[in-house]
């Protein structure tokens, strides 16, 4: 018996390492984590359990836009958008790290 592929789970949603993002990938954050604005530090927060991760600017961002309504390549135009220099293989690198953590997960466009 072959295993499933790697990163895909019954819902359609990817999270696992390894998986690479491709640009009809519709980016959100899973049931498990939240975005928040943390008025002490002034910068937007990942919520996980048992983990606090603060985001610069630039990051925070990124994930406002990874709703699951927005492609991959529609978050690199919408900050291309709002900042002139976006590039747009960082934006890539930063979602893949976060699917690996499992900070976000890709649905399939």
């Amino acid at each position: 018996m072959d295993p499933p592929p790697t990163g895909t789970t019954q819902t359609g949603t990817r999270t696992r390492p390894g998986v690479e993002v491709s640009d009809f990938d519709r980016p959100r954050l899973p049931r498990h984590v939240r975005l928040a604005f943390c008025r002490t530090r002034r910068r937007r927060i990942l919520l996980h359990p048992e983990t606090v991760v603060v985001l610069n600017g630039s990051g925070g961002a990124v994930i406002e836009l990874c709703d699951g309504r927005h492609t991959v390549t529609e978050i690199v135009t919408e900050l291309g958008a709002r900042y002139q220099a976006v590039s747009e293989d960082e934006v890539r690198r930063f979602l893949t790290q976060l699917v690996s953590r499992r900070w976000l997960e890709l649905t399939d466009g």
